[in-house]
């Protein structure tokens, strides 16, 4: 059995044509294995949050394939890789993207009824317990926090059982200590349940709770970091920064 939940082999994206092409993935391949937290960084342009659209199917390299659990994602139908995120992945954004008019369990079980499938409520109750919240099931969210938002849209991302979880700078309009709260939960996922995320961010301290940084310069991986402090990752990307292009 294959012990990687995602992997992306010689992945290039250009963007443009011509003389204005961009190269925004330059021949990528990265594994990530089953049940593992990995961040990625890299200064601002390197192909982080293209990266993690092609890894997750919304978006579709120019060149190259990605797999997520045996399913050549570069292969499918827009129908059938509309089924596959809606099915097989959860997403979380750093806009918490939640519908003001529903409450906390009625953003939970929206997935589910997208996609033509009836919520248990048992099972929107569990998830919402699971990110610590079983008690606001009924607010709205002009209700709730930052922090609580955050984590209905985590439940919401966790509703369909994904076999790979994305964030996209996922605690990036928190403040520092509800971001600490958030990371946890996902660490506590990855420990406890077996959960395989990869998220983008800017923060090194949101990057010290994944289990290796992947670090991207210019849409090439240049190098990774495993079981790094903070203050390691920051060291690191202050290096990255530095490197004139």
């Amino acid at each position: 059995m294959n012990h990687d939940a995602i992997q992306l082999r010689t992945v290039t994206r250009h963007y443009g044509t011509g003389d204005s092409t961009v190269t925004a993935l330059d021949q990528v391949s990265l594994a990530f294995p089953r049940g593992t937290f990995t961040a990625v960084m890299g200064p601002s342009g390197s192909g982080k949050s293209t990266l993690l659209q092609c890894a997750a199917g919304l978006d579709r390299p120019t060149s190259g394939t990605v797999t997520l659990g045996g399913t050549d994602l570069t292969r499918l139908s827009e129908t059938r890789l509309t089924l596959l995120r809606r099915e097989r992945i959860g997403f979380v954004f750093q806009a918490f993207n939640l519908l003001p008019s529903l409450t906390a369990e009625q953003n939970v079980a929206l997935p589910l009824r997208l996609a033509g499938r009836r919520p248990a409520k048992a099972r929107v109750r569990a998830v919402l317990e699971q990110v610590g919240l079983a008690g606001r099931a009924r607010h709205r969210p002009t209700e709730l926090s930052g922090g609580q938002q955050q984590r209905v849209a985590l439940a919401r991302a966790l509703i369909t059982r994904p076999e790979v979880l994305f964030g996209d700078e996922p605690t990036g309009a928190l403040d520092s200590g509800t971001s600490r709260q958030v990371l946890s939960l996902l660490r506590g996922m990855v420990d406890g349940e077996g959960q395989t995320i990869i998220i983008v961010t800017h923060d090194p301290m949101a990057a010290s709770y994944a289990d290796r940084v992947v670090f991207l310069v210019d849409g090439r991986v240049n190098g990774e970091l495993t079981g790094a402090s903070a203050d390691d990752i920051a060291a690191r990307m202050t290096k990255l920064e530095a490197v004139p292009c």
